[in-house]
């Protein structure tokens, strides 16, 4: 039995330690907006329900353990007592990871990942259309956990208006666990899925993601592409030269040739989307981006 006092190591070390423990944790995918209405998004696993009379969520934006920083969703928060809590899918699991990217603070997530605002009802934030439940929360009460990097801040959000998607009820209008299909944050890159288990999802770069809005426009409104796929996409730091792509096709298969020569476009979008599948995303690019003959 390995046992460790927290201050023996680094603080890096013991949040390693207490995710890989503490799990699977939920997501609270949060959008808030600024005093400016510039909108903000970003999932937190630091989350779950804790009332139902009233209705009481609580998650944790942390300070940030390497710079000591706070996170525009807090920031956002402390100034309008206001955020929406989105449920994450595992449909949209690859976008909402792409959300995480620490994006400046006028920079939309909703724009960058691909993803549909809704005006809410009694808050200001708008809420993720995509999200298969939205509640819309008042902020009761922000704790301060502490002052270091690796500090949390407990949001207390009362729930004061909850969207349902209509789909995701059973025949005696209860939310089935099979068809929300909720996902849940492991240690690492790791994550599970509710109906399933465990998948993996790479962290999004240190670099920022191109977003799904620097996609090509034939990309971004693909009937065969899906928003997870579109996330994958987006999340490189930059196209693959016309090299690399003029490399990839000339070694590819005779399938992929012909595709890339003369098929058509829901053709490339396939082939491509078969390469996602085999996580080879600039294989997948070299084929959307190669230039037929």
């Amino acid at each position: 039995m390995l046992s460790i006092n927290p201050e023996d190591i680094s603080t890096g070390q013991l949040h390693g330690y207490l995710l890989g423990a503490v799990s699977p944790r939920p997501i609270c995918f949060a959008s808030t907006v600024d005093t400016e209405g510039n909108v903000n998004l970003a999932p937190y696993s630091f989350f779950n329900v804790f009332s139902a009379k009233p209705p009481i969520m609580i998650f944790s934006p942390a300070r940030r353990v390497r710079d000591n920083t706070t996170k525009h969703t807090l920031e956002n928060i402390l100034n309008t007592k206001e955020v929406v809590i989105n449920i994450v899918s595992h449909a949209m699991v690859q976008q909402m990871s792409l959300a995480s990217t620490e994006y400046a603070q006028n920079v939309n997530e909703f724009v960058k990942a691909g993803f549909t605002e809704v005006a809410s009802e009694k808050v200001k934030a708008p809420r993720v259309a995509e999200a298969p439940v939205q509640f819309e929360c008042k902020v009761n009460e922000v704790v301060a956990l502490g002052t270091e990097g690796g500090a949390g801040n407990l949001i207390i959000a009362e729930v004061i208006k909850l969207h349902i998607n209509e789909v995701i009820l059973d025949s005696e209008g209860k939310i089935d666990p099979l068809k929300i299909d909720t996902v849940a944050r492991m240690g690492g890159n790791w994550y599970s899925r509710a109906k399933e288990g465990l998948f993996e999802v790479p962290k999004p770069l240190r670099t920022l993601g191109i977003g799904v809005d620097s996609l090509p426009i034939d990309v971004q409104n693909s009937t065969v592409l899906t928003g997870n796929n579109l996330g994958l996409l987006a999340n490189v730091e930059q196209f693959p030269s016309e090299e690399n792509i003029n490399g990839f096709i000339s070694s590819a298969s005779e399938t992929i040739q012909y595709v890339v020569a003369s098929g058509s476009l829901e053709e490339r979008h396939l082939a491509a989307q078969e390469l996602i599948k085999d996580n080879n995303i600039e294989g997948a690019w070299s084929v959307l981006l190669a230039k037929g003959v």
